[in-house]
């Protein structure tokens, strides 16, 4: 980590459903001083938060956290503390920059975040409720802790804001895209973003000359299509539950299915609801956990259901690569990136057989041994494979500097 000499810095907030990262950058040139983890494990009112700070060995630490807004707060105090236990210089955080889930039709910048901003965000609430309550919980907290600092959000649907009609429009009746605004937004779109960017330094090319299917694999997974920097479509829709399977999600199902529950079965909306959104997915098919890894080494263990989780999430990945490849008429490099995508050489290997029609072709002994950032495709494919540790916190960070310098312009002409 490098660190600048001076105090004045952006703090960084990327709240989960389960874990926040936070992520300390000096202002000037955004090097990063500081990061915490936190995160409860499945726990109700106690987590983990591990510090780390340059020089030093990670620190971690169990606190009570009975509600996610008090283990922000406290994650957040803990983290200037040791800051300032560790250096001369007291630390001015200048601003907040928040990720954010949805910012819908109408915001596709960074904004300032105020009262009636809070409102705008809650009202996507329902789409996304494994992300936006936990985002407005950590906006809550900071404001408490930092009340002078400005608090920016960084909304991750910006970057699908210019995928075409054709892909953000769906086969229902018109007048529920114009009276009700469904429509597909798309979502990890800042680690899409900063995934983009990274593929053409990587290759040493123009970006916009590049054909991406980026894959975005974690506890919440997606792929998008990006054609010239530019992204031409996802894999999640109007809210993050379509496309691939996840963690606890469902993903992608026949709608029909649905209704036959609850006609057949007697479910209710709301049971329904838990199901797709917290017991489905790599959970609801192994029958262990939600955790990649675990489901993984049970696997190797010879449990079948853990196998078939693992099948059918790879399946469904390499499915909507496939797809993707041909809706930008051909590829040229292949992202895996996430903590799933970035750690687990079994789902690149399985995602990646077959995808020589495209001119992919994966060299096992360097994906074996793969660390971001790196290619792991053999010499003469022709599609190039990489392994990107994605930043979504530095390119938050980036945003939050512009809003800044804009904010600090307008003081100044005024």
């Amino acid at each position: 980590m490098s660190v600048e000499s001076s105090t004045i810095s952006i703090l960084v907030i990327n709240a989960g459903s389960s874990s926040v990262k936070v992520a300390l950058f000096c202002f000037e040139q955004l090097g990063l001083a500081a990061t915490a983890l936190l995160d409860w494990h499945g726990r109700d009112d106690r987590a983990s938060l591990t510090l780390s700070l340059p020089g030093q060995k990670p620190d971690t630490h169990t606190i009570e956290a009975p509600d996610y807004r008090s283990g922000v707060a406290k994650s957040l105090s803990l983290l200037q503390g040791a800051w300032n236990d560790t250096h001369p210089a007291k630390l001015t955080i200048r601003a907040v920059g928040h990720r954010l889930i949805h910012g819908g039709e109408q915001i596709r910048e960074p904004v300032r975040i105020d009262a009636a901003m809070k409102q705008h965000i809650a009202s996507f609430a329902r789409l996304a409720p494994l992300h936006i309550p936990p985002g407005l919980e950590a906006i809550s907290a900071s404001e408490t802790a930092l009340p002078a600092a400005l608090q920016v959000g960084v909304f991750d649907t910006a970057f699908f804001a210019h995928i075409p009609p054709a892909a953000f429009v769906y086969p229902v009746p018109y007048e529920w895209y114009k009276q009700w605004g469904i429509r597909r937004f798309g979502y990890h779109g800042i680690s899409h973003a900063y995934c983009g960017a990274r593929v053409a330094e990587l290759m040493g090319r123009d970006a916009d000359e590049l054909r991406l299917v980026i894959c975005h694999l974690g506890q919440g997974a997606s792929v998008a299509a990006v054609r010239g920097n530019v992204a031409v479509n996802s894999s999640m829709g109007f809210t993050p539950l379509e496309g691939l399977m996840m963690g606890t999600r469902s993903g992608t199902i026949d709608p029909g299915i649905l209704l036959h529950v609850q006609r057949e079965h007697g479910l209710s909306v709301d049971e329904l609801d838990n199901i797709l959104h917290y017991r489905s997915g790599l959970l609801g098919l192994s029958g262990i956990t939600s955790d990649f890894r675990q489901v993984e080494r049970a696997a190797a263990d010879g449990h079948r259901q853990a196998q078939l989780a693992l099948d059918v999430y790879a399946h469904r990945v390499r499915e909507q690569i496939g797809a993707f490849a041909v809706t930008l008429g051909g590829l040229d490099a292949l992202v895996f990136t996430g903590g799933i995508g970035e750690n687990s050489s079994w789902l690149r290997r399985q995602v990646c057989q077959g995808l020589e029609c495209l001119g992919a072709y994966l060299d096992d002994q360097k994906n074996e041994v793969a660390s971001p950032d790196v290619d792991i495709a053999t010499n003469d494919s022709r599609v190039r494979l990489l392994v990107i540790r994605t930043r979504e916190e530095l390119m938050i960070a980036r945003q939050v500097r512009r809003v800044v310098a804009s904010e600090s312009s307008n003081m100044t002409e005024t």
